[in-house]
């Protein structure tokens, strides 16, 4: 895996990183990808699982449909997906199955990350497509941003928690 971005992997992942804060606008986890080929994005996702009703609506999947679409084929060949959360399982069977060429990923994920935190199914040897892997684009910056969407949620729920025992001590 390598942790080497350079300056066209940072414009993209800017992108990827927009498309985030509108996740998180909606209240979702800040989740953001693009596709990138031939230096034109081709397609876009942010995670929208909460607000779709849909357990597979992550910014890796969305991105991947809206590229498919784009070019008309299931197959993704010569393409980069920037994602600033490294993908789970889901994403990277998706992404395999894509034939996607190159993952560049912001924020590395040590409780569900496919592409070298906690498995690797990008790179895996029984696989026939193997998927090249930059890690840490823009790594603080993506990192922050889901770090400080989980403090705001655990406050939120916390002061839910503590509202709503006062409403109840209230009605004794």
């Amino acid at each position: 895996m390598m942790n080497v971005s350079t300056e066209q992997d940072e414009y993209w992942m800017a992108q990827a990183i927009t498309l985030a804060t509108e996740a998180e606008a909606l209240g979702e986890v800040p989740v953001g990808a693009i596709i990138v080929l031939d230096d034109k994005i081709i397609g876009r996702g942010f995670n929208r699982s909460i607000v779709d009703s849909d357990p597979s609506a992550h910014a890796e999947i969305l991105a991947i449909r809206d590229a498919a679409k784009y070019i008309d084929n299931y197959r993704i060949v010569n393409a980069t997906l920037y994602v600033t959360l490294e993908p789970c399982p889901m994403c990277a069977g998706a992404i395999v199955h894509g034939r996607i060429k190159r993952v560049v990923y912001g924020a590395s994920d040590q409780k569900t990350g496919a592409a070298g935190s906690v498995m690797d199914l990008l790179r895996h040897a029984a696989l026939n497509h193997k998927v090249d892997v930059n890690s840490g684009c823009m790594e603080t910056i993506c990192s922050a941003q889901i770090s400080n969407f989980f403090k705001m949620r655990r406050k939120q729920i916390k002061a839910k928690r503590m509202a709503d025992k006062a409403r109840a001590d209230q009605t004794l």
